[in-house]
């Protein structure tokens, strides 16, 4: 799975970061590293939140490596 971040510079001279793949994560930085930073930690926690609520796609789901035994029955809960 791979996330792109995309950039802006706003008038006053902060970024904005912007992870289009993940709706709501859009923040803030006084550099580009910071704004990139922020982005990357946000949508972090959002995937994270998906995971533990049961939200999460079959793509993200593809991250984790489970013994073969246990494959099946984690994808099968998550879906229902």
């Amino acid at each position: 799975m791979k996330l792109s971040i995309e950039l802006e510079i706003e008038e006053d001279g902060r970024f904005i970061a912007a992870v289009p793949e993940i709706p709501g994560v859009l923040v803030y930085g006084f550099t580009q590293q910071e704004a990139i930073a922020k982005a990357q930690a946000l949508a972090l926690r959002v995937l994270a939140e998906q995971v533990e609520h049961g939200e999460a796609t079959q793509q993200l789901l593809t991250l984790f490596r489970l013994p073969p035994e246990l494959a099946t029955e984690s994808i099968a809960s998550t879906s229902t």
